[in-house]
């Protein structure tokens, strides 16, 4: 690792703590084909940053319920509303990774600070997706993007992390699954590890900042840490 052993881990939620393929039966129930998961969640990715990039702002669910619509119309598929509620409330229910809970154990048993910062919103209603996957007590903090009204990988986002908690970028790693969620975090002075165990492997960009460490999964960032 090139960069100082960090204090904090700031970790991604989607995808890199919990798992978002438990919602691919959802899309093969509405469009026969479970692989529209994928489409759906990447196009979630980009209309967030275009939305941040136009300077407009929505809650990442409802996002998502936008953009689950638009597929419809793209395949001609009739959806519901019941079907729209589906997803949000299966968006709030994923489980953890296998490795989610052993991994984050070890890493503040080994004296890190360890707080989340996701582009999911509160929710009034309710448990978050942390507290419904049995994560939520793991953490010091679980921040969302939602008072910065902006999405990953917007610098203003994690330079809020850094403001609440009275920290410096030096001082902190994100730690995701999303190259494009590192590069915001590097943009900043976060070091970074990409994890890639769920199908994202680095980009290899020359011009672009690589991560720090690249690690199969959560015990491997243990061992590289420690």
């Amino acid at each position: 690792m090139s960069a100082p052993r960090p204090s904090v881990l700031v970790f991604d939620v989607n995808e890199t703590l919990i798992d978002i393929d438990s919602i691919a039966t959802l899309f093969g129930e509405l469009f026969g084909d479970q692989r529209v998961l994928r489409e759906w969640f990447g196009q979630l990715v980009m209309y967030s940053m275009a939305a941040t990039l136009s300077e407009r702002y929505v809650d990442f669910f409802t996002l998502g319920q936008g953009v689950l619509r638009m597929l419809a119309d793209t395949y001609r598929v009739d959806i519901t509303d019941d079907d729209v509620l589906a997803l949000k409330a299966a968006m709030l229910a994923m489980p953890p990774h296998p490795d989610t809970v052993a991994g984050l154990t070890r890493l503040r048993d080994a004296g890190f600070r360890l707080v989340t910062l996701t582009n999911s919103p509160p929710n009034p209603e309710g448990p978050s997706p942390l507290e419904n996957a049995g994560l939520a007590g793991l953490f010091e903090r679980t921040l969302s993007v939602d008072p910065c009204r902006a999405f990953k990988p917007a610098p203003a986002v994690y330079r809020y992390a850094c403001q609440e908690l009275r920290v410096t970028p030096g001082e902190c790693m994100m730690v995701a699954a999303h190259v494009w969620d590192l590069l915001g975090a590097q943009n900043v002075g976060f070091s970074t590890a990409l994890i890639t165990s769920w199908g994202n492997p680095p980009l290899p960009v020359d011009g672009l900042p690589r991560p720090d460490l690249v690690v199969a999964d959560l015990h491997q960032l243990v061992e590289r840490l420690t």
